[in-house]
């Protein structure tokens, strides 16, 4: 291929990547733990799954609920709307998100709140799932529809 050609291309997949409607992640996803490392198991069983069902979505915030196995039970998901306000709308990070929101959930095991950052990739969502303190939380999901 020619170069125009090649940029040409490159500029329609970017196009088309940022045409994609965030409503089409409304449902139910589920998925495992992701991650051999130590530092990405803290607080959570190394089989647990995590299903996160979204009730609404768009561009301006994410509401639903989610489940961890052991450590959340069908908790309310309502992204941050400071964020949501914010230049962390816009954040992003390796992998290229095509949007992230961030949102605090209610957890079983008394530690408190743990902060969720919710990534919309291609085809899968990722959650994190961060808390510190006394009982500190770190573990990644990788979701797929149910």
């Amino acid at each position: 291929m020619t170069r125009p050609v090649l940029v040409l291309v490159a500029v329609a997949t970017l196009a088309l990547a940022a045409c994609t409607d965030v409503r089409d992640y409304a449902g139910t996803w589920t998925g495992r733990r992701v991650g051999d490392a130590a530092p990405l198991r803290v607080g959570v069983g190394s089989d647990a799954t995590a299903t996160l069902a979204i009730d609404a979505i768009d561009k301006h915030g994410l509401a639903g609920a989610l489940t961890v196995d052991g450590l959340v039970a069908d908790a309310a998901v309502a992204s941050v709307e400071g964020a949501e306000a914010d230049v962390l709308a816009g954040m992003t990070f390796d992998g290229s998100p095509l949007r992230v929101y961030l949102a605090f959930i209610a957890t079983t095991d008394g530690g408190g709140d743990v902060l969720a950052v919710i990534a919309l990739h291609e085809a899968r969502i990722e959650v994190r799932l961060l808390r510190g303190g006394a009982a500190p939380i770190y573990a990644v999901f990788a979701l797929h529809p149910s």
